[in-house]
């Protein structure tokens, strides 16, 4: 027993393991381990101001992601696939900018491990895509992807998901296309519809039924800004879109595009 005893106060002890980021862009393909990134020629200290995923203000080893990146354009688009499933739909121009809201790519030190998300819970790590100054860039929630396993180069999201377009007929600037960006930027990750997307965290939000057939009056908005008023349970994982994140505007405008969405169901 007492030396069960001592070899299970070796594991606790043991610091959080190693781990590797592969990056599948279009023209190569590289793997990263954690080592390397800490000891990046441009990797430095970044400090976070009211971190999404922990809710304070949080001190990182990162790098510019943009570094990580080479040969792409503003027009490319990448996916940043989790631990978890999760999987964030991401246009390259903001993953770009070099100033302004920019993106960095946070990097977890074995030696060093960042807190749990929660009780019982792991962290963010080992990698996480974390923002400065998000608010120049209007960046969202979804944008900060964490405990990132893989970043790879896809077509758009329109051209892979052909089930999740709005009518073909409505103009480009129609507000139900307006709905449809923010429903990549801000839903996808989590959510498929009609059966198409990636994500494996969320429901469905089409199949069988759309949320705005069976919230009634305001509450899908309601919900939207802050999913635990509505209903409450310990493992949800929505995060609240409040009106800093997801203006008013932009909110009619999503679920606008929802409402379209219940007229074009599609079987998986």
């Amino acid at each position: 027993m007492k030396c069960f005893l001592v070899l299970l106060g070796l594991l606790i002890a043991l610091p959080v393991s190693a781990a590797q980021l592969t990056l599948e862009l279009d023209h190569a393909s590289k793997t990263w381990q954690t080592e390397d990134l800490l000891k990046h020629p441009q990797a430095q200290t970044v400090q976070i101001v009211d971190d999404v995923s922990y809710k304070r203000t949080m001190t990182y080893q990162a790098v510019p992601l943009a570094v990580l990146l080479p040969g792409l354009t503003a027009e490319s688009h990448l996916q940043a696939v989790a631990l978890d499933g999760f999987a964030a739909e991401l246009t390259a121009a903001p993953l770009l900018q070099q100033h302004g809201a920019r993106a960095w790519l946070a990097v977890e030190d074995p030696a060093q491990p960042w807190p749990a998300l929660a009780d019982g819970k792991p962290s963010a790590g080992p990698f996480y895509l974390v923002w400065t100054d998000p608010q120049a860039g209007h960046i969202s929630p979804e944008q900060w992807p964490f405990q990132i396993a893989r970043i790879k180069q896809l077509k758009t999201v329109a051209e892979r998901f052909p089930a999740l377009l709005p009518d073909p007929k409505l103009a480009a600037d129609d507000p139900i296309n307006q709905g449809f960006v923010l429903f990549q930027k801000n839903c996808l990750a989590c959510h498929r519809l009609n059966g198409a997307g990636d994500a494996q965290v969320g429901p469905d939000l089409n199949i069988p039924y759309s949320p705005t057939e069976y919230f009634g009056g305001d509450f899908l908005k309601r919900y939207i800004r802050d999913p635990q008023s509505v209903r409450h349970w310990p493992q949800a994982k929505m995060p609240a879109f409040t009106a800093s994140v997801l203006p008013d505007d932009e909110l009619e405008l999503l679920v606008g595009y929802l409402k379209h969405m219940a007229k074009r169901k599609q079987q998986p």
